[in-house]
């Protein structure tokens, strides 16, 4: 009954993705399919570029997945993308999950967001190889709304953000603007990241995140 029901999700979902790939790549790459959008990706905006790996060995998954606290029959993802989105590899965005980039976001090989989280980019967000992110969590480079001073200069300007590799990032996390995490940092769930973590291999924690660990490693 699983292989059954994940047989109709595909199904259900060849219109859109026949759609999305023939909006973004030339024919001899689209119809190979490399990315799959599942029927419940809202396509808000489907602008900018796309660019993949020459050879790339799994297709990237949108809106797909299964987390068994969300209801996904009611769960939709969202693509707004007028800008440019690289991903460096095989890639699983799953159900729920808002993606909105009017700048640039990098998503490295063997990325995952288990559900429900949400990117936006606006400057640029840059992601390293093997990078989790459970649900509920936000990443955005930007404050949305325009903060200036009495001289009219703007005060708030988005910044970018640069994730490194091995990177494990918990549920319900916000990272802020300008905030640089290096390779293989655990961040604790329900923490806010406004500022870098240089030191590798920790685990980090609170509001705003500090270290609170060292010397640290984690399995997929």
């Amino acid at each position: 009954m699983k292989s059954i029901n994940k047989l109709r999700m595909y199904a259900l979902s060849l219109p859109k993705s026949l759609y999305f790939n023939f909006k973004y790549f030339p024919l001899s790459q689209a119809i190979r399919l490399p990315i799959l959008i599942s029927h419940r990706v809202w396509l808000l905006k489907t602008e900018g570029k796309i660019i993949l790996p020459k050879n790339i060995s799994e297709r990237i998954k949108i809106g797909f997945g299964e987390v068994g606290i969300f209801d996904r029959q009611k769960s939709r993802s969202i693509w707004q993308v007028s800008g440019i989105v690289e991903f460096k590899g095989k890639a699983k965005i799953g159900h729920g999950s808002k993606i909105s980039v009017s700048g640039k976001l990098i998503i490295g090989n063997g990325f995952c967001i288990t559900a429900e989280s949400s990117i936006v980019a606006q400057k640029e967000i840059s992601i390293g190889s093997n990078v989790l992110i459970s649900w509920d969590s936000l990443i955005m480079d930007t404050d949305f709304h325009e903060i200036f001073d009495e001289g009219g200069r703007q005060l708030n300007a988005p910044m970018p953000i640069n994730i490194g590799d091995n990177v494990w990032i918990g549920c319900r996390t916000l990272i802020l603007k300008g905030v640089l995490i290096s390779d293989g940092v655990i961040v604790a769930a329900a923490s806010t990241v406004n500022k870098t973590i240089e030191q590798k291999n920790t685990v980090i924690a609170g509001s705003p995140a500090n270290v609170v660990k060292e010397n640290v490693s984690w399995k997929p």
